[in-house]
């Protein structure tokens, strides 16, 4: 028998609140599987289409602007440092765009990523001509960085979104060795480098096409930073991985070069070697994170960031034969440009630290702190190169370790969950 309750009606909890700024919303209706489906397809589509431009890019860009164009070493320097000046306006950018829906962004800053590089076809020899271009195509770049994450987590399913972030790693790793391949067989072929970034404009406008078949009924509200000890401490991450990462793009190749004079199909076999590697890894590197936590992933990553800057600075020391420092430096090379998949292990950080609204400012944020590095860093390796290399890669081991320091600050998965 029921006995019946006599008195008013039991309290219900206060709704749940993360912080003092911001409440998770949940307005919007949750997608379907098939949603989810179909969002992710043609969100990979799109990541690997913008690989696949980027890498065609990233392996002509040195002999383009020396050889076609003829800037100097100072004119190299001040390219890159605009361009990655772009990642700090980015943040600015997607807070006025606060409200439009992702994919909507997406589309649109990419054409401007292949109106930038496909007018490199009809540049004239003009280093002013060239930096205009580069700033264009490089704020419509710096503006989509952010999204594919931010796009991806909200697309996966709960407890599952490291595996999410590793299905889009290897459609980007996918998508670099096409171009690579795009790229090797032009040179093959014989046909002027312009002409490939036709090639490389015409990818970035399919990609933008793809953003528009991925679902838009879910649109978070205003995006909100807070500065909170989770997103402190991503921030630092960015900093410190734009360090790491200024070092790689900027220096390790140069050495391979300007020292050892490797050929330029020799650079693009190991960045191939590479984007092999990121392509079969990339999955399982999402199912590690997910099961051990961010934490182990990312001591994993930068102790052996370490290793490597390590090598590349006493190199003439530690392989005295030079065709086996040779091979050494080659396999550093690839470790170098193949493990930073790692590095998703702080995107999965973020989703479970922040709330939902708040998850693209912090994303995008982070690109810019990570482009505060990337602008400074040319500069102060460059004046460290004219005093030997070694000092320049030692600079890059102390970001190694203060990055692993400040590891030891990520939560635990089980403490992180809790929070």
């Amino acid at each position: 028998m029921t006995t019946k309750q006599s008195g008013p009606p039991p309290i219900q909890p206060p709704p749940l609140v993360l912080n003092p700024v911001s409440t998770i919303s949940l307005e919007s209706p949750s997608l379907t599987a098939e949603q989810r489906y179909r969002g992710t397809l043609f969100l990979c589509l799109a990541v690997g289409l913008v690989s696949m431009t980027m890498t065609i890019q990233m392996a002509l860009n040195a002999n383009f602007l020396r050889e076609d164009i003829g800037v100097n070493g100072l004119q190299m320097g001040q390219i890159e440092a605009a361009r990655e000046s772009c990642g700090i306006l980015a943040f600015f950018i997607l807070a006025l765009l606060a409200g439009i829906a992702e994919p909507l962004i997406a589309s649109a800053v990419l054409l401007f990523v292949a109106a930038g590089l496909g007018a490199y076809a009809f540049v004239p020899q003009s280093y002013l001509f060239v930096l205009g271009l580069s700033m264009i195509w490089s704020q419509g770049l710096h503006i989509w960085m952010p999204l594919p994450n931010s796009i991806a987590l909200g697309l996966a399913e709960p407890g599952k979104t490291g595996r999410k972030l590793g299905i889009l790693a290897t459609s980007g790793a996918i998508g670099a060795f096409v171009g690579l391949g795009v790229a090797m067989f032009m040179e093959h072929m014989g046909v002027h480098m312009r002409k490939t970034y036709l090639i490389a404009g015409a990818a970035a406008v399919l990609a933008a096409g793809a953003c528009l078949g991925i679902p838009r009924n879910t649109k978070a509200r205003r995006p909100r930073l807070a500065l909170r000890r989770g997103t402190a401490l991503y921030f630092v991450l960015c900093f410190l991985e734009g360090w790491r990462k200024q070092v790689f793009l900027a220096f390790s190749a140069f050495l391979l070069v300007s020292v050892y004079e490797m050929p330029v199909m020799t650079m693009l076999t190991l960045w191939a070697i590479a984007q092999v590697i990121i392509t079969f890894c990339g999955p399982l590197v999402g199912r590690v994170i997910d099961r051990v936590g961010e934490r182990k992933v990312l001591y994993t990553y930068y102790a052996s960031m370490l290793v490597v800057f390590i090598g590349y600075a006493f190199a003439p020391w530690i392989w005295p034969d030079e065709s086996v420092r040779r091979m050494a430096l080659y396999v550093l090379f690839v470790i170098d440009g193949s493990f930073f998949i790692l590095g998703m292990a702080m995107t999965t950080f973020v989703n479970r630290v922040v709330p939902p609204e708040e998850r693209t400012a912090t994303l995008s944020a982070g690109v810019a702190m990570n482009h505060v590095a990337a602008v400074s860093m040319p500069f102060i390796g460059g004046i460290l190169w004219q005093y030997g290399s070694m000092w320049t890669f030692l600079i890059g081991a102390v970001a190694a370790v203060a990055s692993l320091v400040a590891v030891g600050f990520v939560p635990r998965r089980e403490v992180a969950s809790s929070q």
